[in-house]
Formats: structure tokens, C-alpha cells, sequence
């Protein structure tokens, strides 16, 4: 089956888990974990590979690359947070064929304005509505594989208001969204709402210190979401792991106290699959 196909089998089962997959080897781990999908996040992505803020700097080129290293380590499948889409419609035409061909799973669109923000920070501004229409129906006539899922992410709810978060979601799926993103919706009855108003799938982003409680997997499906985003959390435990160690190292002068704490040097190699490629290379050799 095709990547598109892959996540829509995956929602028919009930409600996922879809943790952010910062690099490629966050990827293998999510996926011998036994979650069914990942999430490629361009605040996560800016954060990780470059350090920088999830202000809209990150490139079509940049993002594409990142896909690449995921989609060929994993067999699950990918979301790919596309922001605004990189400009306006022939852009947007664009980034959807290189992600596609990338082997995204799923295209994230965005109602903002560029330079965007994070989304559940203030100071936002979006586009007309028509004009996220008018990127909606690009991406959907420019797909190859009418299976790609193409998620529209709305950011009126803490823009304009709750109510113009659904017109909007209503519109952008008679524009070609086949799943909604209702980003910083602010108590759980909210969630509850727009699951009664919105009738396709609805991706919940469970991000930390947001505008967002924290709801649980049951919570959001009781509420009817399909898929649940953790985009940010293995790359905050991660760098906190980073800052916590750095610390003892400094102060320890040594990193023996560190060592039941880490991933081993075999656990590594069975995650990236090291024996195989022992195995093959001695093959090549007979």
C-alpha cells in the first residue's frame, strides 16, 4: 500500500498516537516502538538540525532532505508539517510533488501568514480564507496519489474565534482537506465541539506548554479524534537528557554516573541494523 493508504488503514483501527520524529533515527525508535505513524515537525526539525526558531525560516529544499532520511529508515508512515507551503499556490504545487515524492504520507498545510509562529504563541496573523482554499485545491490537483492525506491546520480559534475555526474547517474540507488540524483549541469541551461540527478525520496536537490541555488518548477518543500529535515531546526529553548530562560532566569531571542512564553500543546497533550490514558486506566478498 502507498504511504496515504497505510495512515488511512491506520485510523480505521481507532484513535493513534503519533509521536514527532526530530531525526531519522527518532523515526526507527517510533516505529519499533509500535506506534503506526510518525510526525515530521518543522518547529522540532528548525529546533534539532538548525537551531533555529519555527518562524517560517526552514526551506522547501531543507524539509525534503529531512523526509528523505525518514522515509527510507522507517515503513511506517510519515506527516510532514508543509507550514504555509512554502509561499502561495504554484508554490504550494511545488512542495506537494517534492513531498510526495519524498514519500510523505501526509502534507500539513497552514492558515497563517508568513512569518509564521508557533501555534500557540500570540501575534499571529492568517491568510483569507479563500486563499487557504485556493492552496487546498492546488495541493489536491497536484497530488499523484489521490491516497496522500492533505490536513489543513487552522489557527483562527486564537486569531479570530472558535467559531471561525469551524467556518473555516468547513471550508477547506469542501476545498480538498480530507483531515482538519484545530491548533490551540483551549479547554477539553472545545475539543468536544468541533469533533460535533467537523465531520472528517481531526488530528489533535497534544504539544506541551501550550494553549491546549494536556488530554489523554481515551479523552480524545471518546471525543472522535483520529489521530493524536506529539510533535515536540522526544526532543524536549532529549535535550533536557543533553542539559542534565552536560552538567554532571562538568561537575564530575566524568560520565561513569551517566552510564545506566544511556543507550547502549549494542542497543544502538540493533536499532540502525549494524549486523546486516556486517552480513552483507562479507557476502560481497566470497
Amino acid at each position: 500500500m502507498t504511504p496515504g493508504r497505510l495512515l488511512r488503514e491506520a485510523v480505521k483501527t481507532g484513535t493513534i498516537q503519533i509521536p514527532g520524529a526530530h531525526h531519522a533515527l527518532a523515526g526507527r525508535m517510533i516505529e519499533q516502538a509500535g506506534f503506526p505513524a510518525c510526525y515530521l515537525s518543522g518547529a522540532a526539525f528548525s529546533a534539532s538540525v538548525l537551531a533555529l526558531p519555527d518562524v517560517g525560516l526552514l526551506t522547501l529544499t531543507e524539509l525534503t532532505g529531512q523526509l528523505t532520511q525518514l522515509t527510507t529508515r522507517i515503513t511506517i508512515p510519515v506527516i510532514v508539517d508543509a507550514d504555509t507551503g512554502f509561499g502561495e499556490v504554484v508554490n504550494v504545487e511545488r512542495a506537494v510533488v517534492e513531498l510526495e515524492r519524498a514519500g510523505a504520507a501526509a502534507i500539513q498545510l497552514e492558515d497563517q501568514i508568513l512569518p509564521k509562529r508557533c501555534g500557540h504563541l500570540s501575534g499571529k496573523s492568517l491568510v483569507e480564507t479563500d486563499a487557504m482554499c485556493n492552496k487546498l485545491r492546488a495541493a489536491a490537483a497536484t497530488r499523484v496519489d489521490p491516497e496522500t492525506v492533505l490536513i489543513a491546520r487552522t489557527d483562527a480559534r486564537s486569531v479570530e474565534s472558535f467559531d471561525g475555526a469551524i467556518q473555516r474547517a468547513q471550508r477547506y474540507v469542501d476545498a480538498g482537506a480530507d483531515w482538519i488540524f484545530p491548533e490551540a483549541l483551549q479547554h477539553i469541551d472545545e475539543f468536544a465541539a468541533f469533533a460535533q461540527q467537523v465531520e472528517v478525520p481531526l488530528v489533535a496536537n497534544m504539544t506541551e506548554f501550550g494553549q491546549s490541555p494536556l488530554l489523554t488518548l481515551q479523552e480524545l477518543s471518546d471525543l472522535g479524534y483520529a489521530a493524536i500529535l506529539y510533535p515536540v515531546t522526544l526532543l524536549r526529553v532529549a535535550m533536557k537528557a543533553v542539559e542534565t548530562t552536560l552538567a554532571l560532566l562538568a561537575e564530575d569531571g566524568s560520565q561513569h554516573e551517566l552510564i545506566d542512564l544511556m543507550q547502549s553500543r549494542q542497543e544502538l546497533y540493533d536499532l540502525l541494523d549494524y549486523d546486516a550490514y556486517e552480513q552483507r558486506d562479507q557476502e560481497y566478498f566470497q
